[in-house]
């Protein structure tokens, strides 16, 4: 590919300056004189989206392209800088830190800022000193140890530079390193970079520092909290003020009809930690599980706690809605069953807790092959919500169970409506068709969820003698949750009668969820509206 056809790529798949595909094709450019070479190795700029990519294509040239490496050195990014001295080393057969240490060494006192910057950046990305990075650079480490630390105060003000540059991933990188090479944490450089400049440029700093956390798979909370002294009140209050702006436009998004926005919206709250508390509260109580879970696993990280201490902390409130999202969020954790099981037998706890770890318990892999005979005994507990939450916890094993099937049966017999609900639930979840008729019985109960339950059954296990039940449920129960229940069954068993019933319910209904869910039973029964 030529590079007035690589440029009209760039420009065709819309990449702007500063991205890395075109500073690598800019950089490549620069650096290969050559117009035959740039056509081989320019491309790889395309697949590779560093600004350094091209460099890498060099491993196959020959003869070796040092007239293009020796140019590279001299490139205004360090990773181009550092990507070519490490192909030059690869190329020589010799190692990269060492070739590093000649570069420094050797360079004029005058000119070797740029040598100097890229050991002390490569050294930092490696998560040590210049001095040890060099340490076994060969005869020149040590000299190239000295002038790097000789330039300290012209190295800090280089990255001071790149710490209010244009691009946000430059910000990072360089408050990173600068941190490394100064030996002090990421958020005290920012904090002290900040006593020189304006409050304009907070957010700039503020946005280096959201960059570290994202790298350090931490947050901006707990670097400054951990950080934080008396005299820096003043500026951390800066940073806040800014993350508290770019909370306030993050909240609609935990609020929008789509899950998956609300949970890429909860996910995006993990960069702020403690101070997206609120925030990450509120998602708690979301509708859905998945944006629950994650609030709580996002919460917990926030706290600089595990998610099974934090967890065990909401359980012992006895609230069932506070520890809800906490049991959902075990689940994926390692020890979920011990934790799960464990909760259950706290008959200390109250029975809407202890409950719901049963209901939650298959969702745990762990344990499964004892699980029957650990669960088997709440079936008899006294707190209708155990019971309930061990049926559901059974029905899942069942299959590999089969004598479980009658503590299914019996449970419909249960004078707690929770337990008889959970049966229900059980025999519509495994399709046990053959006993819709009792299901239907069911749907005269005096108990509204045992209705419901019973309707929504059906939706999975009714026939046509079932629709006769459910249309006078939908006609005339006094409850909207059990109408809701029926209109989808309806709009599943179909036939003349359940549309008629769907569309009187549609057309005169006086809550309007049942009006939407009888117009879409009718739209899946093939009637438009």
């Amino acid at each position: 590919m030529s590079p007035a056809l690589l440029l009209v790529v760039l420009l065709a798949t819309g990449q702007s300056a500063g991205t890395g595909t075109k500073d690598c094709w800019m950089s490549c450019q620069r650096h290969v004189v050559d117009s035959t070479l740039r056509a081989r190795v320019c491309k790889a700029c395309l697949s590779g989206g560093r600004v350094d990519s091209w460099v890498s294509a060099l491993e196959d040239v020959r003869p070796a392209p040092r007239e293009a490496l020796a140019s590279a050195r001299k490139d205004a990014d360090w990773r181009v800088r550092w990507a070519s001295v490490r192909m030059d080393a690869k190329l020589r057969g010799t190692s990269e830190r060492r070739l590093l240490a000649e570069w420094v060494a050797t360079s004029p006192s005058a000119t070797d800022l740029e040598a100097c910057v890229t050991a002390a950046r490569a050294a930092a990305a490696a998560g040590q000193s210049a001095t040890d990075f060099l340490k076994g650079a060969g005869p020149r480490g040590p000299e190239a140890a000295a002038r790097v630390r000789a330039r300290r105060e012209a190295i800090r003000e280089a990255l001071e530079v790149e710490l209010y540059a244009e691009e946000v991933p430059v910000r990072g990188a360089a408050l990173l390193h600068l941190a490394g090479f100064l030996g002090r944490s990421p958020a005290r450089v920012a904090l002290d970079a900040m006593a020189s400049r304006p409050e304009s440029t907070d957010a700039i700093t503020a946005g280096a520092l959201k960059a570290v956390a994202a790298h350090k798979d931490t947050s901006v909370g707990r670097l400054l909290l951990d950080e934080a002294r008396p005299e820096d009140e003043a500026r951390i209050n800066r940073l806040f003020a800014v993350y508290s702006e770019e909370l306030e436009a993050l909240r609609p998004a935990l609020t929008v009809a789509d899950t998956l926005q609300r949970r890429k919206a909860v996910l995006g709250l993990r960069v702020y930690g403690p101070l997206a508390r609120k925030e990450l509260e509120r998602a708690l109580g979301d509708s859905d599980r998945s944006v629950r879970r994650d609030a709580a696993e996002t919460l917990a990280e926030a706290e600089g706690l595990a998610l099974r201490l934090a967890a065990e902390r909401r359980v012992e409130t006895g609230d069932a809605a506070v520890a809800r999202p906490w049991l959902e969020a075990m689940v994926r954790e390692k020890g979920c069953a011990a934790f799960l099981l464990g909760t259950v037998a706290d008959r200390s706890l109250p029975g809407p807790v202890r409950g719901d770890a049963l209901t939650l318990l298959p969702d745990c892999e762990e344990g499964a092959r004892e699980r029957a005979g650990r669960v088997a005994p709440y079936l008899n507990d006294p707190e209708p919500l155990v019971r309930a939450g061990a049926v559901r916890a059974l029905g899942a094993v069942a299959a590999r169970h089969p004598e479980l099937a009658g503590a299914t049966v019996r449970a419909l017999q249960d004078p707690a409506p929770e337990v008889v609900a959970a049966a229900l639930e059980v025999m519509a979840g495994q399709r046990q068709t053959s006993r819709g008729d009792e299901a239907a019985e069911l749907l005269d109960s005096e108990h509204p969820m045992v209705r419901a339950a019973a309707a929504r059954a059906l939706e999975q296990m009714g026939r046509a003698s079932h629709v006769k039940g459910l249309t006078l449920c939908l006609r005339e129960d006094p409850v909207a949750d059990v109408r809701v229940a029926a209109a989808q069954a309806l709009g599943r068993i179909g036939g003349p009668q359940a549309a008629a019933a769907l569309s009187d319910a549609a057309a005169r209904d006086p809550d309007t969820h049942v009006q939407h869910v009888s117009r879409e039973g009718l739209r899946r029964l093939g009637f438009g509206l």
